[in-house]
């Protein structure tokens, strides 16, 4: 009787024993994966010691942090985009903060700089829509992987493309290198969730079009997302059950997501939205990394008094105009509005640098003959294309006309003088605009064309110079009927 009551008694200790083996092990499976994202950085590299220091105290709580962007690290702030080689400020800065993979957005290929930039960069460009040829010297991954405490974690990148079928950069900076639909290539990735404990993209499509993936491709559990500087919250709904995260450009928030894994699924997701500018804490070696960086006193030299602060996009995108038709002995100046990268600024001293970011681009300057009905036909297929934001103009005015039901909809275009009279349709107009302008409106014909060999930026400043001080208050070139 001892004996068989040993044994029963032993064999309950070990049925207790493996059941608590068995709860402690899957106990084990649940894991908790930190992520801290970005989006639209634009070489904003006077926020990066908050930036890092915010990654430093996530560091401390998590040492397997991962950091990721959604694109566009780069054209903005001349001090990174004026270097040589250009940009390299932003990626020694990344390389440093500890970055893990970034995808490309669309400003990444501005300045033909970007596979200096890929050889420099500690961490790899990931973007399944690119598809480059060995000439390019531009060499992406389509997706990583990373293991993150025995978590599996997939990573996918995409960019996206215009109506042109490429970015909204200039043509000439993507000879050899050709893009398809991000729909039409993370089919044939799905595979990758299956392998994986969490599968994220890293999105450069703008909020709209992630909605759009995430109702396609459940099988995400998080975007990460860029290009249309949509800031949400922590409260944003779920869509199709896929976390989707963006912030504002220019490193206003930074994003703090936890995806916690059982047994091979994330069962719970959530975001956490951290003001960058604000943060009270530096890391200092970025901060003196920083510094020498923006050690250049030719940025620093005076063209020009503000009178009045500038208090809108307009108003600049009015002053670029005015200063293409003072420079070019020119009738009427045009400029796209996302050519414009500053939306306001206080009187005071214009400097070198103030115009640099005003006009990033590097653009040169374009003159043409246009009939006034091919000056509207401009206008009209540019603001298409750009989804219905009208470009700025000098020498006459836009009348606008929305759609009654939606007055971000451009339904018609009329072209006035000064003094308000309708633009001649016939006569001809001596026109100056910009490079990227010329090199991607489909309604202007080779011959029309002119390069006036002399950067866009320079005519700026020769302008302002010129005028020594402006005042541009009030002053409008759209009228809204």
């Amino acid at each position: 009787m001892n004996t068989l009551r040993c044994f029963s008694m032993g064999r309950k200790l070990l049925v207790l024993s493996l059941a608590l083996a068995f709860c402690l092990n899957v106990g084990a499976q649940r894991r908790d994966v930190h992520i801290l994202s970005v989006n639209d950085m634009h070489a904003t590299i006077e926020a990066m010691p908050q930036l890092a220091a915010i990654a430093d105290s996530l560091r401390t709580l998590y040492p397997s942090l991962l950091v990721f962007s959604a694109g566009d690290n780069r054209t903005g702030n001349p001090l990174s985009d004026m270097y040589e080689p250009s940009s390299f400020p932003m990626v020694a800065l990344m390389n440093q903060i500890g970055f893990n993979a970034s995808a490309l957005g669309n400003h990444d290929f501005d300045m033909q700089s970007l596979p200096k930039l890929i050889g420099l960069s500690n961490f790899r460009y990931l973007c399944g829509n690119v598809f480059a040829d060995a000439a390019s010297g531009i060499r992406t991954l389509p997706y990583q992987t990373f293991d993150v405490d025995g978590v599996r974690v997939g990573v996918i990148g995409v960019v996206q493309i215009g109506n042109h079928g490429i970015p909204a950069t200039h043509p000439d900076n993507l000879r050899g290198v050709t893009f398809r639909p991000a729909e039409e290539v993370l089919g044939q990735y799905d595979w990758i969730s299956r392998q994986c404990d969490a599968t994220i993209l890293l999105s450069h499509l703008g909020y709209d079009d992630d909605v759009k993936l995430a109702k396609k491709f459940p099988w995400f559990d998080l975007i990460i997302g860029g290009h249309s500087h949509t800031q949400l919250d922590a409260d944003e709904p779920l869509a199709n059950g896929v976390l989707i995260t963006q912030n504002r450009n220019k490193l206003r928030f930074a994003t703090h997501i936890t995806l916690t894994v059982d047994s091979g699924y994330v069962v719970a997701k959530k975001a956490e939205y951290i003001p960058v500018r604000t943060f009270k804490s530096r890391n200092q070696l970025i901060e003196a990394m920083v510094h020498h960086f923006s050690d250049n006193a030719s940025f620093r030299r005076v063209v020009a008094r503000l009178a009045a602060p500038f208090e809108n996009i307009e108003e600049i995108g009015c002053m670029i105009c005015d200063a293409y038709v003072s420079e070019g002995h020119a009738d009427i100046g045009i400029q796209n509005p996302g050519g414009v990268r500053v939306e306001s600024m206080p009187e005071g001293d214009i400097t070198v640098l103030d115009v640099l970011k005003m006009d990033p681009f590097c653009n040169m300057g374009v003159e043409m003959d246009l009939t006034g009905k091919e000056v509207l036909e401009l206008l009209n297929a540019y603001s298409q294309e750009i989804r219905n934001r009208v470009p700025y103009v000098s020498g006459i005015l836009c009348e606008i006309t929305p759609e009654s039901d939606n007055d971000q909809i451009v339904k018609s275009l009329r072209l006035l003088t000064l003094d308000g009279k309708p633009l001649d349709m016939k006569k001809t107009y001596r026109v100056v605009t910009n490079s990227y302008v010329s090199a991607t409106t489909n309604t202007l014909r080779p011959e029309q064309v002119h390069m006036m060999n002399t950067g866009t930026a320079d005519m700026i400043m020769h302008f302002l110079e010129k005028r020594r001080i402006v005042n541009y208050q009030g002053i409008r070139c759209h009228v809204i009927r």
